[in-house]
């Protein structure tokens, strides 16, 4: 998912994060990553999806502390097959949301293989979401919200339980790790001038701050010569 703050002298970045399907070895029946993002980007929810092949694309506009966001996901095939393509969108991505089927144990049991995974091919500081998807199927659970909890802590995660069919959380999801991104770019934590960090500075934004640059230049050296 990139996150883009608009061109506006107070709005300036642009945040990118992925999201990943858990379900590498049963493709056939996914743990409805691309019904969340369908669901977040056009507030639908399509019961019948074809498999991702390769990568997807989304975008929509959110607004934290009061700035306007555009938010950019990419939706990578969860399939072995396309796992190569998977790690390559990792770089360059400030977050990622890690998807797995509440009723479906292998899809938790192949996390820690996924973590792994994005976390040696992504920037250190990428906010990572962990979702168990599906909780309208409460009745065929097979994964406890509590050990998505105590993974969650464990790996230093955020979690939350959604559902793509109700929308159920789904809003939060995305906007809660757009707002750790954001956070942590208020923090200094990722250099905004650096695109490889999935931060892109808005042209306004960057013409602004060069003329404050120069206009602080320009007093400097006029206290100089007074």
């Amino acid at each position: 998912m990139k996150v883009v703050l608009p061109y506006r002298e107070d709005q300036f970045a642009t945040i990118t994060t992925r999201k990943c399907n858990k379900s590498m070895y049963r493709s056939t029946e996914g743990v409805g990553k691309s019904c969340l993002l369908l669901q977040f980007t056009d507030k639908r929810f399509q019961p019948v999806h074809d498999l991702t092949i390769g990568v997807e694309f989304g975008a929509r506009m959110i607004t934290i502390d009061g700035k306007q966001i555009k938010l950019q996901i990419w939706d990578t095939a969860g399939q072995e097959s396309f796992r190569s393509i998977t790690r390559s969108y990792y770089r360059g991505a400030a977050g990622a949301l890690l998807v797995y089927d509440i009723t479906r144990r292998d899809t938790f049991n192949h996390l820690t293989t996924w973590l792994e995974d994005a976390r040696q091919h992504s920037n250190s500081n990428m906010v990572i979401m962990l979702i168990g998807n599906k909780s309208d199927l409460e009745s065929r659970r097979e994964v406890k919200k509590e050990e998505g909890e105590a993974f969650a802590r464990e790996h230093g995660l955020i979690f939350m339980e959604t559902s793509a069919k109700t929308a159920s959380n789904v809003e939060e999801a995305f906007i809660n790790t757009a707002k750790e991104i954001y956070e942590k770019i208020q923090e200094g934590v990722f250099d905004i001038n650096n695109e490889a960090n999935g931060i892109k500075i808005g042209p306004q934004h960057a013409a602004t701050n060069a003329t404050h640059a120069g206009n602080q230049g320009g007093q400097q050296a006029g206290g100089g010569c007074c």
